[in-house]
C-alpha cells in the first residue's frame, strides 16, 4: 500500500479537492481495471477520453481521481487532483509507485524511424554475452534477463514500463535497452525515466497518421534528447540529415557515428555478402554475421554505445562478430532448389528501399528479385504509393498484397499502393490480395538462384483483419511452400 501524496511527488499539481494523505492500492488509466482503493488517472486519448469514465471508476472503487479538469459532479469522500497534464502525471506517479526503478539501472533509449528493434535487441544480446544481467523493452518482446514477456507496443505505457523496470532491479539487472517510439515520447510515457544514454538512428517517412507533419514527428523525437541530463550521452547518426538536429539542444555528452561523414565512431564496409559483412570500425576490422549497409549503421551504434558504457573496444568487436540477426529482420533461408527467401519487417519507404538496395548490392543480377509487400490498414496512407513505387523500381517483379488490413478494405489499400507505380513498371507488378497466395505465387515464379523478399510483417506471427488476429507467420509459410514446391 502507498500514500497518495508520496505518489504525487514531482507531479505538476494545479488544484486538489480532498485529502492526499490517504492510502491507495494501485493506479490505472483504464476504468475497467479499477478496484477498491485505486487511483484512476483520466487520460485524453485519440479514441476516448478518460474524463468520461470518472464516475464509473469511482463506482468500481477508486478513492482518488487524477484529471486535468474537475468533473461537474464531485463525489463525497473522493480525492480529486487537477494536474497540468495527465500523461505526464501518470509517468511520474508510476515511477514513484514502483520506487523509481530506472534510477537503479543503466537505461539506454533508442529512437528513430528504422533500426530501433535491431539495435536494442543486439545490445541486449551483446551485454548478455559479456556476462551481464540485462533487460530489454522492445517491439518484439520484453526480457527481464532470461525471462520473456509478450510486448504489445513499441513503447509500453508508463505503468507497464516501471513494472518491468522494477522487476529488472529486483532480479539484479544492470543494463536495460529500450525502444522509444514517437508515440511514447509524445504521450510522455518516458518522461520520468532516468536514461544514461540515447541513440538516434535515422528519420524518414512514418507515423504521419499520428503526427500532422513531418516537422512535428522530427521535433517529438528531438524532445527525447532535449530532456536527457548532463550525465547522459547522445549517440547520433550524423549521416542522416536530422542527426545534427537531435544534438542541438541537449545537455548530454554529444557523440556521432557515421559511414560517410567524419564522426566519433566511424565504419567502412570492406565486404558485403549474403554470409555477412566485413567492417572496419575505428581502424579495426571485424567480420559480422549481419548483412547490408543498414546493419553496418546498427552495428556501429551498438559498438559506440557499448564503449560509452565502459566496455573495452576490442572486447566489443569480438562480441559483435558473434551476434545473430534479430527475428524478422533480414532473416533468410535457402531452399533445396537454391531459392533464397528473405523476411523483413520493412514497413516504411526508407526501410523497404534499404533492404532492396542491400539485396541488389549483393546479388549478381543473373537472378530474379521478387518482392511481396503490402501496407497496414488504419495507418499512414501517404506512404502506400511511395512503397509500391520503391518495390516496383528495385525488383524484377513486385506482388502487392495484404499486410495487416485491420478495419480497412485490403483491396482499397492495394489500389492506393498501385497509384505509385511508374508506367514503365506496370508489367512488373501483380496484385494478389490473399497474403498466403501472394507468397505462394512468388515461390512458383521463382527459379533456382532467384531471391524472394517478403516485406512488412517480419517478426509478427499474426495477420489482423477486422479486429481479429489470425495466425500468420511469413517465414513459416514461405518455408512450407518452398519445401512443397521443390521436393
Amino acid at each position: 500500500m502507498s500514500i497518495l501524496k508520496d505518489i504525487l511527488y514531482k507531479v505538476a499539481i494545479e488544484a486538489v479537492k480532498g485529502s492526499t494523505d490517504i492510502t491507495i492500492n494501485k493506479m490505472d488509466f483504464d476504468s475497467r481495471k479499477i478496484e477498491s482503493n485505486d487511483i484512476f488517472v483520466a487520460i485524453r486519448g485519440s479514441i476516448s477520453d478518460g474524463h468520461d469514465f470518472i464516475e464509473k471508476a469511482i463506482e468500481l472503487g477508486a478513492v482518488a481521481v487524477i484529471c486535468d479538469t474537475f468533473p461537474e459532479n464531485i463525489a463525497k469522500g473522493i480525492t480529486y487532483v487537477q494536474v497540468k497534464d495527465t500523461n505526464s502525471a501518470l509517468a511520474f506517479m508510476a515511477a514513484n509507485y514502483f520506487g523509481d526503478p530506472s534510477q537503479n539501472l543503466k537505461l539506454v533509449g533508442i529512437t528513430g524511424t528504422n533500426g530501433k528493434t535491431t539495435i536494442a535487441s543486439l545490445l541486449y544480446q551483446l551485454f548478455k554475452k559479456a556476462g551481464f544481467k540485462v533487460g530489454l523493452l522492445s517491439t518484439v518482446k520484453i526480457l527481464v534477463d532470461d525471462v520473456e514477456y509478450k510486448a504489445t507496443h513499441t513503447t509500453p505505457d508508463s505503468i507497464t514500463i516501471n513494472h518491468y523496470l522494477k522487476e529488472m532491479v529486483e532480479n539484479g539487472v544492470e543494463y536495460c535497452f529500450m525502444e522509444v517510439s514517437s508515440h511514447g515520447i509524445h504521450q510522455k510515457r518516458t518522461e520520468a525515466l532516468h536514461f544514461v544514454g540515447g541513440i538516434f538512428t535515422n528519420l524518414s517517412h512514418d507515423h504521419l497518421d499520428y503526427h500532422p507533419t513531418f516537422a512535428e514527428y522530427r521535433d517529438v523525437k528531438k524532445s527525447f534528447f532535449d530532456n536527457l541530463p548532463k550525465s547522459a550521452f547522445v549517440l547520433s547518426n550524423i549521416d542522416d540529415k536530422n542527426g545534427q538536429v537531435m544534438l542541438q539542444n541537449t545537455a548530454a555528452k554529444k557523440l556521432t557515428y557515421a559511414l560517410k561523414s567524419y564522426a566519433d565512431y566511424k565504419a567502412q564496409i570492406l565486404e558485403n555478402q549474403l554470409s555477412g559483412l566485413l567492417l572496419k570500425i575505428n581502424g579495426n576490422e571485424v567480420w559480422v554475421k549481419l548483412i547490408g549497409t543498414f546493419n553496418a549503421y546498427n552495428l556501429l551504434a551498438i559498438y559506440g554505445t557499448a564503449v560509452e558504457l565502459g566496455m573495452d573496444s576490442l572486447e566489443v568487436l569480438r562480441l559483435l562478430s558473434d551476434l545473430e540477426s534479430v527475428s524478422g529482420r533480414f532473416q533468410f533461408i535457402v531452399s533445396s532448389s537454391n531459392i533464397t527467401a528473405i523476411v523483413d519487417y520493412a514497413h516504411t519507404p526508407d526501410a523497404l528501399e534499404n533492404v532492396l538496395k542491400t539485396i541488389n548490392d549483393i546479388r549478381t543480377k543473373n537472378e530474379q528479385l521478387i518482392t511481396v509487400v503490402g501496407c497496414g490498414g488504419n495507418r499512414d496512407k501517404t506512404k502506400r504509393p511511395i512503397m509500391a513505387g520503391i518495390a516496383s523500381d528495385w525488383s524484377d517483379k513486385a506482388i502487392f498484397t495484404s499486410d495487416n488490413p485491420r478495419n480497412e478494405d485490403p483491396e482499397t489499400i492495394i489500389a492506393e499502393m498501385e497509384q505509385g507505380v511508374a508506367p514503365q513498371n506496370y508489367k512488373k507488378t501483380l496484385t494478389i490480395t490473399d497474403r498466403k497466395q501472394a507468397i505462394k505465387t512468388a515461390c512458383q515464379l521463382a527459379q533456382p538462384n532467384d531471391i524472394i523478399l517478403i516485406a512488412g510483417k517480419g517478426h509478427e506471427t499474426y495477420q489482423e483483419i477486422n479486429g481479429i488476429r489470425h495466425d500468420f507467420d511469413d517465414m513459416k509459410i514461405v518455408k512450407e511452400i518452398l519445401e512443397q514446391l521443390h521436393k
